[in-house]
């Protein structure tokens, strides 16, 4: 077989607890039978050939070898996670880059990809699937199951018309911004390497390749319960909601999933849209079983405050804009909540008693979300206490007034830890951070805003040193990430790794840490290039 030639059994490696349950558990492709791992003698084209899969959730999959892959960068909060070291990639960087590039065997591991469905853009799509991304297995750590994936590494059997690799830029986009989001708070998948290779690949333009390994407690989607669904396949939905619970919420009953999956959706739109950020493709293929970020394709922070925003250039209506956000995950949620039905009654048709539950478990998540988003938004406005009106007297009345003059929202938002200090100067700083202020007039209604509305409100006098450590300084923005791309791709990789711990230890610092000069821009205004930049699906 030329791909896998050897097997990479590091110390580092060695220390991994593999327990796939996945596997063992749910019914898988009965195209191939055994893992190329177990039996090298199958066909290893079969592991490729696209193909539609009945009857299962998951099929064997085989990393393809990459040309060259050398080692870029390791989280190493990501690393501990799963008991390993980033120290110990750094010992041995090549056998590193060839593991966790899926050109050398990982000891232990088991590949496979995901079989799964989807709306996208709205419209069912039908069977998608892991068409590059090839799960490694699942790691138990301290009570915490981890499920690695190869994202980049090759075709699989859902790789449809795909040629299964991932481009470098789109690679350290989400390398970055899965630790970026978890340093922030907000609910998401995790990164653990990133491996460059000389693999040539054919997007708009010909590009170098790269693999990241990423993580997730499940990688199991609203399109994991929408494919069998839609197959009428029920008893293999009704698996994957019982795998579900055994394994992420023992205990509950079906109707007590649908409910704990809405408040969590719920609770990670709420950070987005308190943080600024912007999705981009909210397809139901795209959305976590566990309320996590997952699949950082065009995503963006806003920088001019914008609730009208569309980061995906691929999205002309603005399906997914910023202010669409909440509205589509309850849509996605009304989507996986039919075949969660299903299963419920056990019947195609559920009952009316079945629809009334699922109706008032899906009506929750108007109050979740609101709830959730004010509660976050009080701790960035350093409110001194909680009241009803919050939302439409303190938060709302600044974001319309940002919305007015194209004002830039992190720094906004962290420039409020400034007000008590000085009124005049926040609103002079502000002013000069807008695109669109009649400059007088705008000033005039922002000082009045926080001399008679907000500062009254204030907390103690450490406030503002509380509210700084929810207010990032640093967020990955577009530009930034594209000058981190530029960077790289002239020859400066360390400077993604530099990058990393920027967006992770040093997000909320007033300045840079020693070492990144030229990072301080980051936090500055946005460049008259990088103003409304926009990315596709295309990675």
């Amino acid at each position: 077989m030329s791909t896998q030639s050897h097997a990479y059994s590091s110390a580092a490696c060695t220390r991994l607890q593999w327990a796939d349950t996945f596997t063992r558990e749910l019914p898988g492709d009965t195209e191939v039978k055994e893992s190329p791992f177990v039996n090298s003698k199958v066909d290893e084209s079969k592991f490729r050939a696209s193909r539609e899969v009945r009857g299962a959730l998951w099929s064997w999959a085989l990393p393809e070898q990459q040309p060259n892959p050398q080692l870029i960068s390791v989280s190493q909060e990501g690393a501990s996670l799963v008991g390993l070291d980033a120290a110990d990639f750094w010992k041995e960087p090549q056998a590193a880059a060839a593991a966790w590039s899926g050109s050398a065997a990982i000891e232990g591991s088991r590949p496979w990809a995901h079989n799964y469905g989807g709306h996208q853009f709205g419209v069912w799509a039908g069977q998608l699937g892991d068409g590059r991304a090839a799960s490694l297995g699942e790691v138990l750590r301290n009570g915490q199951r981890w499920e690695i994936q190869l994202k980049g590494a090759g075709r699989t059997p859902y790789a449809r018309f795909a040629d299964g690799y991932a481009v470098r830029r789109s690679s350290i986009r989400e390398y970055l911004a899965a630790e970026h989001l978890n340093a922030l708070g907000v609910p998401t998948s995790r990164s653990l390497s990133l491996v460059f290779t000389d693999r040539t690949i054919l997007r708009e333009t010909p590009e170098k390749g790269a693999v990241v390994a990423r993580m997730a407690p499940s990688w199991v989607r609203f399109g994991s319960f929408e494919l069998p669904a839609s197959r009428h396949d029920h008893d293999l939905t009704r698996k994957l909601a019982d795998y579900v619970i055994s394994r992420h919420f023992p205990g509950l009953s079906y109707a007590e999933l649908l409910s704990r999956v809405v408040e969590s959706t719920a609770h990670m739109v709420a950070h987005w849209q308190a943080l600024g950020f912007c999705h981009g493709v909210m397809n139901t293929d795209n959305m976590s079983i566990l309320g996590l970020t997952i699949d950082y394709g065009p995503f963006a922070f806003l920088d001019a405050y914008d609730a009208g925003f569309i980061c995906n250039h691929s999205d002309p209506a603005g399906r997914y804009a910023f202010s669409e956000q909440p509205r589509v995950a309850l849509w996605n949620l009304m989507r996986l909540a039919g075949p969660l039905a299903r299963v419920m009654d056990g019947q195609p048709d559920p009952a009316p008693e079945t629809v009334s539950t699922i109706t008032a478990i899906l009506n929750e998540f108007g109050s979740q979300f609101r709830n959730e988003y004010t509660r976050i938004m009080r701790l960035k406005f350093g409110l001194a206490s909680a009241r009803d009106d919050d939302l439409e007297v303190i938060i709302q009345p600044y974001l319309d007034l940002l919305q007015e003059a194209k004002t830039d929202y992190t720094f906004a938002m962290r420039t409020l830890s400034r007000v008590p200090g000085s009124v005049d100067a926040a609103v002079d700083s502000l002013a000069e951070r807008s695109l669109a202020c009649n400059a007088e007039a705008w000033k005039d209604k922002l000082r009045t805003y926080f001399t008679s509305v907000y500062i009254p409100r204030l907390g103690p006098s450490d406030a503002a040193t509380q509210m700084n450590k929810v207010n990032p300084n640093f967020v990955l923005r577009n530009w930034v990430a594209q000058d981190i791309i530029d960077r790289a791709e002239n020859g400066d990789a360390e400077w993604v790794d530099k990058a990393l711990k920027l967006f992770t230890v040093h997000a909320f610092d007033d300045h840079a840490p020693s070492g990144m000069e030229g990072a301080e821009k980051y936090a500055g205004p946005v460049p008259e290039w990088g103003e409304g930049l926009q990315c596709s699906c295309s990675s």
